[in-house]
């Protein structure tokens, strides 16, 4: 019978959340990963397999406690203004980061991240009663807004924009 646990798993993985959001997959070594999350190499590689079997469980832990949250919120929004200022405030950075950079070349990732976008176009649809397509322009705009570094400005100036929208 092996040892118990000696830390938190939960706490673990999202601290690796955390970790992942803030350098990205590749900005993250196994090191990092061991000081960081305080667990030992070992216990890294049984628990969770691998990196890669860590940051799928991070991704999937983002997208319950950070993404599902700002469906939700936005299946209240009044308007197209309140759905922009609800994506470009909501924390979606490890979204993000798999989209540009782990998507592309890993399958997984790539069915996680197209779900998650695709509910949060369907969420703006739904909320706003809007085309899809048009739906999918603005969380486009949205995350596009974000990656600009200046949400505020940005979203203002689309925001005077879209006055003729619910």
């Amino acid at each position: 019978m092996g040892r118990p646990r000696a830390f938190d798993e939960d706490e673990a993985v999202r601290a690796a959340v955390d970790l992942f959001g803030g350098r990205a997959y590749d900005g993250v070594s196994v090191d990092d990963l061991v000081s960081h999350l305080g667990v030992h190499r070992n216990s890294l590689y049984k628990t969770f397999g691998s990196k890669r079997g860590l940051y799928l469980i991070a991704l999937r832990r983002h997208l319950t406690d950070d993404v599902r949250p700002l469906l939700d919120a936005l299946g209240d929004v009044p308007d197209a203004e309140a759905a922009l200022r609800l994506v470009t405030t909501a924390d979606l950075r490890l979204l993000l980061l798999a989209t540009v950079e782990r998507a592309p070349v890993d399958e997984e990732v790539a069915s996680e991240v197209t779900a998650a976008l695709a509910a949060v176009d369907r969420a703006i649809a739904d909320a706003l009663g809007v085309p899809a397509d048009l739906a999918a322009a603005l969380t486009a705009a949205a995350l596009g807004i974000v990656l600009r570094g200046n949400p505020d400005n940005a979203a203002t100036a689309l925001i005077r924009h879209l006055d003729p929208l619910p």
